[in-house]
């Protein structure tokens, strides 16, 4: 399989030329286009790409070098918005250089023919700059068609505007002629144009991550040192680390970066040293800066806040998460929605079928009514002339283009809110969801313990509401000397929220510690013997350690889903630290905006017991809970949901609910940390633990799809009117293709709104 970056393209009809030019070669197994990225994908081992290049070129356009190496990047004529923009667009090719002249040529016979401002002009004055218009624009026209029809067999829009303005020079309405492929020419360019424009804010996600960065190397074989210390070369001892700017494909696994305040983080890493607020917008879409340590993980194309970093890099910079970032998204427009899909193979008939319609309307009025064929007086109400403009009419530019541009800026926009959607097909399926199924644990919940509670037994006459006070303080202290030598998870939720509150000093670490698998550990703090465990180890081996008041209230805790762990000193039970999983901040919010927005159902899935469940259900909201499920059984659930709802979205971890994500409609995955797994996996990833990002895509999808749905009804319209004035006789030629143009642009333009829609925090 090799790729091909693809030059010259104007329009989606240009795609579909190339694409079957390309399907036709032998030895060619598969081939497929994407127009809005400009890729070509071609499948087949008896095929080369010398080969696959000399036909591209055959077809009148070219490939660019290093195609499979790095993405397309707009022309630089097209970075630029606006009339200079466009106008530095058409002189950057031959062929849309040579529009603009035609448009040029064109003024002395729209003023002095069309707009009779000065009806005695010589006919000369006209008729030659026109024909040097209708040679300009039209030529390039006739070669394209011509290449069509010779290599790929089929009638293409280009060959209708030929047949169009042939047939007005043959009926004498020469500047009408030089106005349709003049316009036609023109209305091409700024399709092409547009479309860069759209590729442009794709591509705009490579400048995210900066090319150079800044490496701590060591001093090698240290001229000044050799010799000390027994020092024979290579990495130096003595010296300090040295700073290099160097091209970020150079690092790798291993390299050490600095960052310092307001520099992009070059590369994906985990911070070594130093700490700092890093926004991470570009990528995850997050609205406020997250605090950044030793030990946690960086984004390449972060912005780095008031400290330095020095960070570890993880990986090659092709592999980092703005490099994964834009090619999925790139794969992402190959991966056509249904109603693209259906357009495609519409247009596909409809060019053919309008060349036959266009026959009909020129022969059997004159031959079964006996209309004019062609008025020789003005060649404006003949059947010939009708036929003419209906071949202009049906020009299908604006119904091709509305769905990708729709799709591909939908996509664009997503991406750089921190939500990777995975294809126009996924699009449109997210906005038909009216059912959600949530992994409760790393989903709903952090996926981490947390301590909720902590309950010392000398603080009876402590009010609930005190979030702390001396006695409890003494006991989370107690349990972290004893905690701190454990890598237990419940050890680390102790031992952290110590830290938060100051406690983690305020006694030695614990001696001689012995942990008990599955039940507790002890050890000696200050001379006495300390133990923490579980109210069952706690029960068996300490009856009386604690009375009955307090065991229901453990009993009470384990029913809320929490864990507790019971403190001794000395046999004398001191209390319990009461620790869970805790539920995600912006969960309730989230599930809140997806009822709102019309999501009928929202079910939690959880291999949880029933009680811990409905505690957590209780604090999000959702609709329905069903727990204790294994993972076989909830791809049973999903399926129900399936039956009931039609489109069903699942949101998971993206590894352990693999088998539910891909039963689902669409599979959504929180991608925190921006996991390759994660991106793999799924079919929408949401690049942070913010749930409020899935109400936002769903926003986003529907307001795609009703952008879609309003410019196919648009387009349509347009045509269905024009069809109506030119069977009338009330049209012209040229205002027919103008009134095309108009509307390839309107519909472009629509759609491209969605690259600027807001995302609500």
């Amino acid at each position: 399989m090799a790729e091909f970056r693809i030059t010259g393209m104007d329009c989606a009809d240009c795609a579909r030329s190339i694409e079957r030019g390309v399907a036709r070669m032998n030895g060619v197994q598969a081939c497929s286009l994407n127009y809005m990225a400009a890729v070509l994908v071609v499948d087949g081992a008896d095929i080369t790409r010398d080969a696959v290049i000399a036909r591209v070129r055959e077809l009148g356009y070219d490939v660019a070098t290093e195609a499979a190496a790095k993405p397309a990047l707009p022309q630089p004529a097209a970075r630029r918005g606006g009339v200079i923009g466009f106008v530095r667009y058409l002189l950057a090719e031959r062929d849309t250089a040579l529009a603009l002249i035609g448009l040029v040529l064109m003024l002395p016979g729209v003023l002095f023919h069309e707009l009779a401002l000065w009806p005695t002009a010589p006919a000369w004055l006209t008729a030659v700059p026109t024909l040097g218009a209708l040679a300009c624009a039209g030529v390039p026209v006739a070669i394209g068609a011509w290449r069509s029809l010779r290599i790929n067999h089929e009638v293409s829009m280009n060959a209708l505007m030929v047949i169009a303005g042939v047939g007005a020079v043959a009926i004498g309405a020469l500047t009408e002629a030089g106005m349709v492929m003049v316009l036609f020419a023109i209305g091409e360019a700024l399709e092409g144009y547009t479309i860069e424009r759209t590729r442009h804010a794709i591509t705009s996600l490579m400048s995210v991550a900066p090319n150079e960065a800044t490496a701590l190397t060591a001093c090698i074989d240290c001229q000044e040192h050799l010799g000390q210390a027994g020092y024979t070369g290579g990495a130096c001892p003595f010296c300090e680390r040295e700073e290099h700017r160097v091209p970020v494909d150079t690092l790798g696994a291993g390299d050490t970066i600095i960052t310092r305040p307001g520099e992009r983080i070059a590369m994906d890493g985990r911070v070594t040293r130093g700490a700092s607020a890093v926004n991470q917008a570009p990528i995850t879409g997050e609205s406020m800066p997250q605090t950044k340590q030793p030990g946690d993980t960086v984004f390449a194309g972060s912005i780095n806040g008031e400290g330095v970093l020095e960070v570890l890099v993880l990986g090659a910079a092709v592999d980092n998460t703005v490099s994964r970032i834009i090619r999925m998204v790139e794969e992402a427009q190959n991966k056509r929605a249904p109603t693209q899909r259906f357009i495609d193979q519409f247009a596909r008939y409809y060019t053919p079928s309008v060349v036959v319609l266009a026959m009909l309307v020129a022969f059997a009025p004159p031959l079964i009514f006996g209309a004019p064929f062609l008025n020789p007086a003005t060649g404006a109400q003949g059947w010939l002339y009708r036929a003419l403009e209906l071949l202009v009419v049906a020009c299908p530019c604006a119904l091709v283009i509305s769905t990708p541009v729709s799709i591909v800026s939908a996509i664009s926009n997503a991406a750089r809110n921190g939500v990777l959607i995975k294809g126009g097909v996924y699009l449109e399926l997210l906005s038909r969801v009216r059912a959600v199924a949530f992994d409760k644990t790393g989903t709903l919940t952090q996926g981490k313990p947390n301590v909720v509670r902590v309950r010392a037994a000398a603080c009876d006459t402590c009010a609930e509401s005190e979030q702390s006070c001396d006695h409890r303080d003494d006991l989370l202290a107690l349990a972290t000397a004893i905690e701190r030598r454990s890598e237990h998870p419940l050890a680390r939720a102790v031992v952290n929220s110590a830290q938060r509150n100051g406690l983690h000093d305020k006694y030695p670490a614990a001696a001689d510690v012995m942990a008990i698998t599955g039940r507790g550990i002890s050890g000696s703090v200050d001379g006495h013997t300390v133990t923490v465990g579980s109210h069952a180890w706690f029960h068996d081996a300490t009856p009386d350690a604690h009375n009955e008041a307090q065991c229901r209230e453990m009993h009470a805790s384990s029913a809320q889903g929490h864990t507790p762990l019971l403190v001794s000193r000395d046999d004398l039970y001191m209390g319990y630290i009461a620790v869970a999983d805790t539920v995600r901040p912006g969960s309730r919010a989230a599930l809140d905006d997806l009822r709102a927005i019309g999501v009928q159902s929202l079910v939690m899935l959880t291999g949880d017991g029933s009680a811990a469940a409905q505690s957590i259900a209780g604090q999000v909201g959702v609709t329905e809970v069903r727990a204790g499920l294994m993972p076989d059984s909830k791809v049973d659930a999903v399926r129900g949901l399936l039956g009931q709802f039609g489109t069903v979205a699942m949101v998971g971890d993206g590894i352990n609910d693999a088998p539910a994500l891909a039963t689902a409609s669409v599979g959504i995955a929180m991608g925190a940390g921006g996991t390759a797994q994660a991106m793999e996996t799924a079919d929408v990833v949401l690049m942070t633990d913010d749930l409020a990002a899935l109400p936002y895509a769903i926003r986003l999808s529907r307001a795609a799809m009703a952008r879609i749905k309003t410019n196919i009804i648009f387009s349509i319209s347009v045509k269905l009117l024009f069809f109506t004035v030119v069977l009338l006789g009330w049209g012209s030629m040229w205002l027919a293709v103008l009134a095309d143009v108009g509307v390839s642009l309107l519909v472009t333009l629509y759609s491209m709104q969605l690259l600027h829609l807001e995302r609500k925090t």
